[in-house]
């Protein structure tokens, strides 16, 4: 007999996320002996909790076909860690509950490490439960540090937001370095890992080099170096670019910009670090300068999204179907690379406890001698995954983005739950 599938977004949205819900609606419409409907969770799994379920059968198939090329999250995302059995048994029953009253038996959760986690706890506790549920962990985060995956689905569209930023503005500054701005700071998104401010690397190349520095979490912050190396360029180029990861910390390990606050997930919040090199630059050089934070316009920027991106949504999103459909459970779909020239991808298939909590930080070998740039091995690894335009349908000039109705599912459970 069929069961209802339910899925649910996690975390910090991408241009590509709904791809992968697109995906997962799509494929699993294809087997309705197998698979009765599919809701949704409202705002991640705090819907599912509340019982605030979407019953995206109500959705045409157009519709469904146009989240590949809506951005954010369709059915709303949250930023809500479970805890463990001993702390919340009261949070795991509910979920249980829920899934039992709706006769839910495939459950898809679309996040980063964090929601991994959660994914994994879901799985092993359902069962322990006695109403067992298969939980499919399917990978997003623009960070890119989800372990075992080539990649993360919304990495590759914030690399060529970013790298094209970058570029753009580093034109507008060499046009006024003369006798105005010299110096540009952007600031983009990497709490412990580089690889966003390693995309910004991209923006230059033999073919159109640019002078850059960037400033990567993974390399202590030192001024006196920092300055020199700002002094050196204006007085060669007479501009320079500066990429700023939001996680660059002192030789002290301390975040440069650390806020004192904790999101949902226990991380700090950061931001603000665009300002305070400026601010650097100005007491130590007086040098011209602007700066400017990426925020999110990096990862909600899906009219310049990355074809190879958007692809790689909606394979992982069709796989977790299909390997819930094969019996899998407390797994996630990986992005695995079989080749650079060409470049050729296919999917593979990662066991939770692999993914879990478990961040991916830029490799060594990507950041170059200075501390400052990328390598050839860096640049070979990320100009794939920013290859290709998938362009959405534009009206009156800006982007046709899709609206779903998200009409809701009757609740059947007497009470309610307390986030």
């Amino acid at each position: 007999m069929s069961k209802n599938a339910i899925y649910a977004q996690s975390g910090g949205v991408t241009a590509v996320i709904n791809a992968s819900a697109s995906a997962i609606i799509e494929t699993a419409r294809k087997y309705p002996k197998k698979i009765g409907k599919v809701y949704a969770g409202r705002n991640g799994i705090v819907g599912i909790l509340k019982e605030d379920l979407i019953d995206t059968s109500e959705e045409s198939p157009e519709s469904i076909a146009r989240l590949r090329t809506t951005p954010s999250g369709a059915f709303g995302s949250c930023r809500y860690k479970l805890k463990s059995i001993q702390e919340s048994r009261d949070a795991y029953q509910r979920l249980v509950d829920v899934f039992a009253t709706h006769d839910i038996g495939y459950f898809f959760y679309n996040g980063g490490g964090d929601s991994a986690d959660t994914c994994l706890k879901i799985a092993q506790i359902s069962k322990e439960m006695g109403y067992p549920v298969q939980a499919i962990h399917v990978p997003k985060t623009v960070d890119n540090d989800l372990p075992v995956t080539d990649n993360s689905p919304g990495f590759g569209s914030v690399a060529k937001y970013i790298a094209t930023s970058v570029l753009e503005a580093s034109l507008d500054v060499a046009a006024m370095s003369l006798t105005s701005t010299k110096v540009f700071i952007l600031e983009v998104m990497g709490r412990h890992s580089g690889w966003i401010a390693a995309a910004g690397g991209m923006a230059s190349n033999q073919g159109y080099p640019i002078p850059l520095i960037i400033l990567f979490p993974e390399i202590a912050f030192d001024r006196e170096q920092f300055i020199q190396r700002v002094q050196n360029s204006v007085s060669e180029h007479g501009q320079v670019s500066i990429i700023v990861s939001e996680g660059v910390t002192d030789k002290d390990g301390q975040f440069l910009t650390d806020q004192g606050r904790s999101d949902a997930f226990g991380n700090q919040q950061l931001g603000g670090v665009a300002p305070m090199i400026a601010s650097i630059v100005n007491q130590d050089t007086g040098f011209k300068y602007h700066w400017a934070i990426a925020d999110y316009l990096q990862r909600s920027a899906r009219h310049i999204a990355s074809k190879t991106d958007v692809e790689q949504a909606y394979a992982v999103g069709e796989s977790a179907v299909l390997m819930a459909l094969d019996g899998e459970n407390s797994v996630m779909p990986a992005i695995v690379r079989t080749g650079n020239h060409p470049y050729q991808w296919e999917i593979g298939k990662a066991a939770l406890t692999e993914v879990a909590n478990i961040e991916k930080k830029l490799p060594g070998h990507f950041i170059d001698e200075s501390g400052y740039g990328i390598t050839q091995a860096c640049r070979d690894y990320i100009a794939p995954l920013m290859e290709g335009e998938d362009y959405p349908e534009f009206r009156n000039g800006i982007p046709h983005y899709v609206q779903l109705v998200n009409k809701p599912v009757p609740r059947k459970l007497d009470t309610g739950f307390e986030i």
